[in-house]
C-alpha cells in the first residue's frame, strides 16, 4: 500500500514538471514557422504607383497620344511618339472574363458612364437588396430595379462595352472585361484623349514572366525611355 502511495506521488510530480515546462518553454504550441491566416487586405498585391511625366503632360494635345495597355503587367501607358508621359496601374479582365486585345481605339468618352450590364438590384427608396449582379444571369427581385455601376471617366474601347474606367485595383486581373484605372489616372488618361486615339492592348501571354514583372513596357511594345526614370 505505501509502494503504491509513493509511486502515485512520483507520477503527479511528473506531471506537474511537465505541465511547468510546457508553459514556460511553449512546448505544445504552434511552430514558428506557421503563418497565421492573412485577412483580405493582407492578400491584396501592391502595385507601383502612378507615374506622370509632368513635362511632357504639359506639352502633349489629344492629336498626339496614342495608349498601349499591357495585360501582362497589368499597366496602361498614355504615349507621345517614343515616349510615355503617364504610367498607371490596371486592373483588367479576369479568367473567363479576359479583356480583349488587338489595335483599338477610343469610341466614346462618357465622364459619367454607368454599366448596362453589372451593378445592383435597389429598391424604391435607393437601398441596396442585391449587390454585383448581373443582367446575364440574375432576375431582378419583386420590388427592385437595376441600377448600373459607376465607371467615371469611361473611355469606350469595343461596341460589346469594354471600356477604360475608375474602379478597385486589387493588384491582379478581377473586372469582368474592363480597364479599371485609378481615379487620378482614369482622369489624366480621359482629359488627354479625344474620339478616334489609338489603343493597342497587348495580351498577357505575348511577354514573358520576367518582362511581366517590371514596370515598365519593353522596347519591343514601345520604344519608351524607362518609366522608372519619369520625373
Amino acid at each position: 500500500m505505501i509502494k503504491r502511495f509513493l509511486n502515485l506521488i512520483i507520477a503527479n510530480a511528473i506531471l506537474f514538471f511537465a505541465i511547468s515546462a510546457d508553459a514556460q518553454f511553449g512546448f505544445g504550441k504552434p511552430k514558428s514557422g506557421l503563418q497565421p491566416m492573412r485577412s483580405a487586405v493582407d492578400l491584396i498585391k501592391k502595385q507601383a504607383p502612378l507615374r506622370v511625366n509632368q513635362a511632357l503632360l504639359a506639352q502633349i494635345s489629344p492629336g498626339d497620344v496614342h495608349v498601349i495597355i499591357s495585360l501582362a503587367k497589368q499597366r496602361a501607358y498614355l504615349m507621345v511618339g517614343e515616349e510615355i508621359v503617364v504610367d498607371s496601374p490596371i486592373s483588367s479582365g479576369k479568367q473567363g472574363h479576359t479583356s480583349p486585345s488587338g489595335n483599338m481605339q477610343i469610341l466614346e468618352k462618357d465622364p459619367n458612364h454607368y454599366s448596362s450590364l453589372y451593378g445592383d438590384f435597389v429598391d424604391s427608396s435607393g437601398r441596396i437588396v442585391r449587390a454585383g449582379v448581373s443582367m446575364h444571369i440574375d432576375a431582378a427581385p419583386s420590388g427592385t430595379h437595376f441600377r448600373g455601376a459607376a465607371m467615371k471617366w469611361f473611355m469606350r474601347l469595343t461596341d460589346e462595352g469594354v471600356g477604360m474606367h475608375v474602379g478597385i485595383l486589387p493588384g491582379y486581373p478581377a473586372s469582368h472585361g474592363c480597364i479599371r484605372m485609378p481615379s487620378d489616372g482614369a482622369k489624366l488618361f480621359y482629359d488627354h484623349v479625344k474620339v478616334g486615339t489609338p489603343v493597342e492592348v497587348q495580351p498577357a501571354t505575348s511577354l514573358s514572366a520576367d518582362a511581366a514583372n517590371q514596370g515598365h513596357p519593353e522596347r519591343s511594345e514601345a520604344k519608351s525611355k524607362d518609366p522608372a526614370k519619369l520625373p
